[in-house]
C-alpha cells in the first residue's frame, strides 16, 4: 500500500511539473527569451538581412532617441536670434554654441559687465530625436551626467532642462542612470558598482530591445535554417505581432508608461525581455490626482490609452493595432490611423461615426485628429503630445486647475505587494514631492509586509524622515558585513554622522563602498566622516580616488582645499578650491575657506574681493558679514 501511494505521489509530481513546464513554455515560447546563453548582436548584424525595415526604423523616434552630439544629429537653433537662458534662482546664465566640430555648453554670472563665473562643458550626446526635445549629456571620463539646458523643438525654443526650474536647477550633477538610458537608449554597457559610469553607450533604440537578443536567430539564419513564417513563427527571436494583446502592451509600456517604476528584489532595469510580464520585473506606478483625465504626463501613452473605451470594451487594443514600430509616425500616411479606427468602428451601425460629412470632410476625415487631443504634458515645458486618451469629444486639456493628490496606482500589476507600495511612495517622495505624509503612508503599508531582519524599506523610510535615532534603532546591534545594500549602509553611516558618531559612521560607510567601489557620492560621505574623527591621510587618499574617477566632482575639490589649509599649503588651498567655486559657485562654505587661506598668505586684496563678492551671492551669511568687519 505504501509503494502504491508512493507511486501515485511521483505521477503527481511529474504531471504537476509538466504542467509547471507547458505553462513556461506557453507563456514565453521564444527560445532566445529562454535560452540563457542567447546573447545581443548589435543593430548592424540585423541590418545585413533587414536593410529596408532598418532604413526606416532608423528615422523613427526611437532610432534616432540617442546620438553623438553632431551638427547633424541636433535639431537645435545655435544663433544669435536665441538669448542666453538665465536662471534667476541662481543668478547664471546658459548658452550652447559649437568650437568647430564639437558642441559645448557655457555658464556664466555677470555682476555689473563683469564676468564673475565661468564654466564650460562639452556635450558629448545629444538625447532625443527633436520632434518634441533635444537635451544634452555631458560625460566626465564615463560617468553620465544631464547638462542644465535643453532645445524645445516644437516651439523652437531654448530653455532649463526638465526637473530643473523653480530653484531645482542641480546643474551638470544630474546623473544618468540605469533607469533613465535604457528608456531613452539601446541598452549600454554598464560598469558594475558604479551608479553612472558607463564603458560603451549605443545610439538609439535598437532591434534587440523589442526583439530580444538575436543571436540564436543569426547562428540558424547563417546555418540556412530558414523559415516560413506565412505558416507560422520563428521561434528563434521575438516577433511582436506574434505576442498577445497584453505581450504588447507590456512590450511598449516597458518606455511608454512612464511613472515610478518600483523594482522586484534581485531585479534591475536591463532584466526585463519582449514576451514576458513586465510585473515580474517591475512595478510601474502613476500618481492620481483629482480631474486627472484633465492632466497627462508625456510618455504615458499606454496609461491614457487604456482609459480609452476602444481599448475598455475590446480588451484587444495594443499599441500596434495603430503603429507600425519600423515607420516614423511623421512619415505614416494618416490613412493608416484611420484603416484601424474604421476596422472596428465600420462593423456595427452604433460605433460608426455620427459626424455629418461636411463636418468630417473639413476635418479631411482625420479620425485621431477629432478624438485625441494634442495637449500639453505636465512634466515637459513647451511640449505638445499627442492625447492616447481616445474620447467622442475630447478638450484641449492641463489648464491651470487645483489638482489633489489621491493616491498612487499601478498600471502594469493591479495586486501589488504591500511592499512594493511602499517603495513606490518612497520613490515618489525623493523624486517629485517631499511630503511627510508620503512616508508615513509607506511606513503603514510597510507594517503590512512582509517581515525582514534587515528592513532596507523601513531605515529609508526613517532616514527621508531625518529621524537618525530610529534608524540606529532600526540597526541596532547590526554588523556592516551583513548589510547587501550599499545604499543602506550609506543611510546607517550618514545617520551616525548626523548624530556626530563619525567612528561608526564610518565602518558603514565603508560597507557602502564595498559594495559599490564605484559610488563616488558614498566615497565622498566616508571622507567627510574620516575628515571629523581627523584621519586626514585616508580621507585624502579617498578624495584623490573620486577626482581620479571623475576630475568635475566640486566637493572633493573643495574637501582636499581645507585639508591643505589644515597643513598651512595655502596656495594649494587656493588652487583646489577656486576650482571647487568654478565647478559650484553656490557653495557658501567654499568662498569662506578660500578667504580663510588668502588671509593666511596675508594677500587681503584678494581677501576683500572673495568676502565681497561672497556676500553679494550670499547677503544673509552673517559669518560672512562677521569676517568683513574683521578685515575692516
Amino acid at each position: 500500500m505504501r509503494r502504491y501511494y508512493l507511486g501515485v505521489l511521483f505521477i503527481f509530481i511529474c504531471t504537476a511539473l509538466l504542467f509547471t513546464c507547458q505553462e513556461k513554455k506557453e507563456s514565453s515560447p521564444f527560445r532566445n527569451i529562454e535560452n540563457p546563453d542567447a546573447e545581443y548582436v548589435g543593430m548592424s548584424e540585423c541590418r545585413t538581412c533587414h536593410e529596408p525595415i532598418y532604413k526606416t526604423y532608423i528615422e523613427t523616434g526611437m532610432g534616432q532617441s540617442w546620438g553623438r552630439a553632431t551638427k547633424e544629429k541636433s535639431a537645435a537653433d545655435f544663433s544669435d536670434a536665441h538669448p542666453p537662458i538665465y536662471d534667476k534662482k541662481l543668478d547664471v546664465y546658459y548658452k550652447a554654441f559649437w568650437r568647430g566640430e564639437d558642441m559645448y555648453i557655457k555658464e556664466y554670472r555677470l555682476s555689473a559687465k563683469d564676468t564673475t563665473h565661468y564654466r564650460e562643458e562639452k556635450v558629448s550626446y545629444v538625447v532625443g530625436s527633436g520632434q518634441h526635445t533635444n537635451s544634452h549629456i555631458v560625460d566626465f571620463n564615463g560617468y553620465l551626467h544631464q547638462a542644465p539646458i535643453t532645445f524645445y523643438t516644437q516651439k523652437g525654443q531654448w530653455d532649463l532642462a526638465p526637473g530643473y526650474e523653480d530653484g531645482n536647477n542641480i546643474r551638470f550633477d544630474r546623473k544618468i542612470q540605469t533607469e533613465c538610458i535604457t528608456c531613452h537608449n539601446g541598452y549600454p554597457e554598464h560598469v558594475a558598482g558604479s551608479l553612472n559610469k558607463y564603458a560603451e553607450v549605443k545610439s538609439g533604440i535598437d532591434c534587440e530591445r523589442c526583439h530580444g537578443p538575436g543571436s540564436l536567430h543569426v547562428a540558424e539564419k547563417k546555418l540556412g535554417q530558414l523559415v516560413d513564417t506565412s505558416k507560422g513563427a520563428d521561434y528563434s527571436i521575438v516577433n511582436p505581432k506574434r505576442l498577445t494583446t497584453e505581450q504588447q502592451n507590456n512590450l511598449c509600456q516597458r518606455c511608454h508608461l512612464q511613472g515610478i517604476a518600483v523594482l522586484e528584489d534581485d531585479k534591475n532595469f536591463f532584466d526585463y525581455m519582449p514576451s514576458q510580464r513586465l510585473k515580474d520585473v517591475m512595478s510601474v506606478f502613476m500618481p492620481t490626482f483629482s480631474g486627472s483625465q484633465k492632466h497627462m504626463i508625456m510618455a504615458s501613452h499606454v496609461e491614457r490609452m487604456k482609459m480609452s473605451s476602444c481599448f475598455v470594451t475590446s480588451g484587444k487594443m495594443s499599441c500596434v493595432t495603430c503603429h507600425n514600430p519600423h515607420l516614423s509616425v511623421k512619415v505614416t500616411p494618416q490613412e493608416t490611423f484611420n484603416a484601424a479606427c474604421i476596422n472596428c468602428h465600420s462593423k456595427s451601425e452604433t460605433t460608426q461615426c455620427t459626424e455629418t460629412a461636411a463636418i468630417r470632410q473639413t476635418k479631411n476625415n482625420d479620425c485621431s485628429g477629432c478624438h485625441m487631443a494634442k495637449n500639453n504634458s505636465i512634466d515637459i515645458p513647451h511640449v505638445a503630445v499627442t492625447d492616447h486618451f481616445i474620447r467622442r469629444t475630447p478638450t484641449i486639456e492641463n489648464e491651470e486647475a487645483i489638482r489633489n493628490f489621491i493616491g498612487l496606482k499601478s498600471y502594469n500589476n493591479e495586486n501589488p505587494t504591500a511592499r512594493t507600495k511602499a517603495r513606490a511612495f518612497l520613490e515618489f517622495y525623493e523624486r517629485y514631492q517631499p511630503n511627510p505624509l508620503l512616508l508615513d503612508s509607506a511606513l503603514a503599508y510597510l507594517a503590512k509586509a512582509d517581515k525582514r531582519k534587515i528592513d532596507d524599506d523601513r531605515i529609508r523610510s526613517y532616514f527621508l524622515k531625518k529621524d537618525y535615532q530610529e534608524v540606529m534603532n532600526q540597526s541596532e546591534g547590526l554588523s556592516p558585513k551583513k548589510i547587501k545594500s550599499a545604499w543602506t549602509a550609506y543611510r546607517i553611516g550618514e545617520s551616525f554622522s548626523m548624530l556626530k558618531t563619525f567612528d561608526q559612521a564610518v565602518a558603514f560607510h565603508k560597507r557602502a563602498i564595498e559594495l559599490m567601489p564605484l559610488g563616488l557620492d558614498f566615497r565622498m560621505k566616508l571622507a567627510s566622516a574620516l575628515v571629523a574623527i581627523k584621519n586626514y591621510g585616508e580621507a585624502k587618499k579617498m578624495l584623490q580616488f573620486i577626482l581620479k574617477e571623475n576630475s568635475k566632482y566640486a566637493e572633493a575639490h573643495k574637501v582636499l582645499g581645507f585639508l591643505a589649509l589644515q597643513e598651512n599649503k595655502n596656495t594649494l588651498s587656493v588652487n583646489y578650491t577656486k576650482r571647487a567655486i568654478t565647478l559650484n559657485p553656490n557653495d557658501e562654505q567654499a568662498y569662506i575657506n578660500l578667504a580663510v587661506a588668502n588671509y593666511k598668505m596675508q594677500n587681503f586684496s584678494a581677501v576683500k574681493k572673495v568676502l565681497l563678492e561672497a556676500k553679494n551671492i550670499f547677503p544673509q551669511n552673517k559669518q560672512i558679514e562677521a569676517m568683513l568687519q574683521d578685515l575692516r
